[in-house]
C-alpha cells in the first residue's frame, strides 16, 4: 500500500467511499456519521487544501485521512501530555469497506505516523467515537492514549494521543 495526497479528480471516488463506510457502520450499529457529516462539500475542501491523504493498492483508493493542525474548541477537554505546538490532528480516517477487515486502517495510521516523524511532527491527536468497538481497538493498539472526552451532536467522543 502507497499513501499519496488525495487529488480533485479522486473526489467522486473518495464521497463514494465514505457513503458506503456509512452504510457499513449503520449495519454494525455505529451512528458516527451520517448525510451532515462528512458532506461531500467537507471532503472537496480537505483535498482543495490539500490536507487529505489516500491508501491505494494496484490503483485503488483502500483508505482515506486527513491531517491538519485544526481542532474543535472541545480539544481544550483533553488532558493532553505533550503540550508542544508541534502536533497533528487526524480527522475522518476511514477505509473502503471491500478492504475491510484486512488491517488497512493500521497500515495507513503507521504509514502517517512516519509521514509525521519525517516531518518532525511529536505527536498526533484524534477524536474517536465512543460506539466505534473497531477504531477504538486499533488505536489503543496502536499506543494512542486516552486523554478526555467530549460530546457532540452523534455523542461521546473519545480524545487520543500518541508520541510519535
Amino acid at each position: 500500500m502507497e499513501i499519496r495526497k488525495a487529488e480533485l479528480n479522486d473526489l467522486d471516488e473518495i464521497i463514494e467511499i465514505y457513503k458506503n463506510v456509512i452504510i457499513t457502520m449503520e449495519k454494525n450499529n455505529i451512528h458516527q456519521w451520517d448525510e451532515i457529516y462528512p458532506s461531500s462539500s467537507i471532503l472537496k475542501e480537505d483535498i482543495l487544501n490539500d490536507e487529505m491523504y489516500v491508501g491505494v493498492i494496484n490503483n485503488i483508493i483502500v483508505s482515506v485521512v486527513v491531517l491538519n493542525s485544526e481542532f474543535d474548541e472541545q480539544y481544550i477537554n483533553g488532558k493532553w501530555q505533550y503540550n508542544n505546538k508541534n502536533f497533528a490532528i487526524v480527522h475522518r480516517l476511514c477505509v473502503n469497506p471491500l478492504y475491510q477487515n484486512k488491517k488497512i486502517g493500521n497500515k495507513t495510521m503507521l504509514i502517517i505516523e512516519d509521514l509525521l516523524r519525517n516531518e518532525r511532527v511529536e505527536s498526533i491527536r484524534l477524536d474517536a467515537f465512543s460506539e466505534n468497538p473497531y477504531a477504538l481497538k486499533m488505536y489503543k493498539k496502536l499506543g494512542y492514549k486516552k486523554v478526555g472526552e467530549v460530546t457532540w451532536r452523534k455523542g461521546l467522543f473519545y480524545l487520543f494521543e500518541k508520541k510519535i
